[in-house]
């Protein structure tokens, strides 16, 4: 089952595609999504976009061995991606494999498991490190809450405020991502208690939930993501109606969230893509992967 568990990372601020090498990448795609990247004015924006779904596209091709042209990625009424997958020969194996994207300044991220609902997510203080003030955090502050909103304002000077403030906001994000709900759901019903971003475990409206697991990594000095892991359970039901098991015994779900967490690895946009792509291309060059060095703070809601 740990063959279905991938944690991929891309750095956009170190892919500069020419024109023509966008274009071709983009054409790579299915027709339905290819207008979810050009609708972007912004380079940028459009790379984050590609990139998002070229580590989709790729990370089924990997794990269930599934041809790139056979690969049918929808998404739900609230919009989070899932496979279709039919009859795929790895379904028994791999019951409710399920991936999140997530991407924030320079990085594209993309988790996947194979039984427990998983959630990615990503930020960065280069986004809004114009309104970067004691006004924008508090302007959030009904997200929080008071214990969280404590821990804060009380982190000490203001970058230590604001790395607290996105650790908690990644956090919130990768839970009602994992869930598959969208932007319903109320973050100040969720509080986050940890020891030293160690043994994380989240309240919801007020009582400790058993069903969850998170981790939480420091990408750089400026880029934080969280993982979370829950019950297939708990998933919205247009995100649970994709699944194949959802009635999981409480004690073997304990089991999937004890698969050791893995650590990020950064990839280069080139290894996303079928080989003959890149043949085409002519960019076979060094395609060695590098593990991220990033901060992995392991923490367990239940056990």
């Amino acid at each position: 089952m740990e063959g279905a568990v991938r944690r991929w990372l891309v750095d956009i601020s170190q892919w500069d595609p020419s024109p023509e090498q966008f274009s071709f990448f983009v054409s790579l795609l299915p027709k339905y999504e290819q207008s979810a990247i050009t609708r972007f004015i912004k380079l940028d924006d459009r790379k984050r976009a590609l990139v998002s779904r070229l580590l989709q596209y790729s990370l089924v091709h990997e794990v269930l061995d599934m041809p790139y042209d056979e690969i049918n990625i929808r998404r739900t009424i609230e919009g989070k991606p899932y496979l279709l997958q039919n009859n795929c020969r790895q379904n028994i194996r791999y019951p409710n494999f399920n991936f999140n994207v997530s991407h924030s300044g320079n990085y594209v991220g993309i988790a996947s498991e194979p039984v427990c609902l998983v959630g990615l997510d990503i930020v960065s203080d280069v986004v809004f490190q114009r309104e970067s003030s004691p006004d924008f955090v508090n302007d959030f502050s009904s997200h929080f809450t008071h214990l969280e909103w404590k821990n804060i304002i009380n982190a000490g000077s203001f970058s230590q405020i604001l790395k607290e403030f996105y650790r908690y906001w990644s956090l919130k994000e990768a839970f009602v991502k994992a869930l598959g709900i969208g932007l319903g759901f109320k973050l100040n019903r969720l509080e986050f208690h940890h020891m030293d971003w160690t043994n994380i475990s989240v309240y919801v409206d007020g009582k400790e939930s058993r069903d969850w697991k998170f981790w939480l990594f420091d990408l750089d000095e400026r880029h934080w993501a969280s993982i979370a892991k829950g019950h297939p359970r708990n998933a919205t039901e247009s995100y649970r109606c994709t699944l194949m098991r959802t009635n999981i015994e409480d004690e073997e779900h304990c089991s999937w969230l004890a698969l050791p967490n893995t650590q990020f690895v950064l990839r280069w946009v080139d290894e996303l893509v079928p080989h003959s792509a890149n043949d085409i291309l002519g960019i076979c060059g060094d395609k060695s992967r590098k593990s991220l060095n990033a901060v992995q703070c392991n923490s367990s809601s239940g056990s």
